[in-house]
């Protein structure tokens, strides 16, 4: 990992890629101290400078502009995902530190370039998502850190939906090479087991498909089909490091699931945790010899968190230090969903080659200054 940004305020920070993501990001840099916002740009100039017109203080300005302009220390990285990679190596070249919405890139080759860049340029990678940093996740990890459940065994994670197509304008990414439901979802799932039970050494998979098209069911392509060219139902069991075995069920074919999120059980009880995907949430506890199950307070993780804080924390990281939401579980996230999917071809257990550190917990802090208007 390169070296942390050093600012003498706040984080300058210039966003590439103004699509729909972009509003969480916005309404958070409104209330984070720790971050400035100074300049945006998009392919297309017009969401561009729509932001800028709506955020005080902020240029629109080409891709090349922003990545040339001395007062931008980090790029966050909005673009699509096929050019996370192309964008992020552009930025680092240019000498700034990169934050990406996730995956870190298309495949783990990719991101190995990224990561490989970012060493030599001695710049800082961090990553979405950023959820495992709040109050949901980091109570449920303090719980365990704390004894509750004594010696982790295993997890369950499932994520169930019948498919995106049926809100989604134009679903057909998610039915192609690179979507799916492991890859669509699977960042949540799998950086929230690494950050509760620390890192996988192997995997085993499974998957199939149960329709060759779906029909958008929404906007105005609705009735038109899309062929589906992926498996759209996932199944994998990461074995961590730890020894404790994470089941993943993940599919874009099953109705619903009354299953939580994320289940972690231990020799001594069971946790209930939220969904990943949010940044808050119950935690429930099940400890052996209770009669029901309890909710835990909010002990741990950012109060009122949303995307973004993970900058925030990444501005805060120590020199030498690996930013919570940094480059290596992003990676190591995306290799054990590559090797999940390559499982299920082969039909053999795959070796992870990548390792990361458990990230360090998050005490229980507020972070946003409260404003009183948010505008976007």
């Amino acid at each position: 990992m390169g070296k942390p940004v050093e600012t003498a305020g706040p984080l300058k920070v210039g966003i590439i890629g103004c699509g729909a993501i972009i509003a969480q990001y916005l309404t958070n840099f409104r209330k984070l101290d720790q971050i400035e916002l100074v300049a945006v740009a998009d392919l297309d100039p017009a969401r561009a400078q729509a932001v800028a017109d709506d955020y005080d203080g902020v240029r629109a300005l080409s891709v090349d502009g922003l990545l040339a302009a001395d007062d931008v220390d980090l790029v966050l990285n909005l673009t699509v995902p096929a050019a996370h990679a192309e964008v992020a190596l552009k930025a680092i070249a240019a000498g700034k530190s990169v934050y990406g919405e996730k995956p870190l890139a298309a495949t783990t080759a990719e991101a190995r370039q990224v990561l490989e860049a970012a060493r030599e340029a001695g710049v800082v990678v961090g990553c979405a998502p950023d959820t495992v940093l709040g109050t949901g996740i980091q109570t449920a990890r303090k719980a365990i850190d704390d004894g509750l459940i004594g010696t982790p065994i295993s997890a369950t994670a499932t994520m169930v939906t019948p498919g995106h197509e049926r809100w989604h304008p134009n679903p057909d990414f998610y039915y192609q090479p690179g979507g799916g439901p492991l890859l669509d979802m699977g960042p949540y799932y799998v950086s929230a087991l690494v950050t509760l039970l620390g890192p996988v050494v192997s995997v085993m998979g499974a998957a199939s498909h149960t329709r060759s098209e779906r029909t958008i069911g929404s906007g105005p392509r609705a009735g038109e089909t899309v062929p589906v060219n992926i498996d759209s139902h996932v199944t994998g069991v990461l074995v961590h490091a730890s020894g404790a075995l994470s089941t993943l069920f993940m599919s874009f074919d099953a109705v619903k699931s009354k299953s939580p999120n994320i289940e972690i059980h231990g020799e001594r009880g069971s946790l209930a945790v939220p969904d990943p995907n949010h940044f808050d949430g119950d935690v429930q506890l099940f400890a052996l010899g209770a009669e029901e199950w309890q909710t835990l307070p909010v002990s741990a993780g950012y109060v009122d968190s949303g995307r973004g804080f993970g900058i925030a924390d990444l501005a805060a990281t120590p020199p030498g230090s690996e930013p919570r939401a940094g480059g290596q579980l992003a990676y190591h996230a995306l290799e054990v969903m590559e090797s999940v999917l390559a499982s299920a071809k082969s039909g053999s257990a795959v070796q992870i080659q990548s390792t990361a550190a458990r990230p360090a917990a998050v005490e229980l802090t507020t972070l946003a200054a409260q404003v009183a208007e948010v505008r976007l």
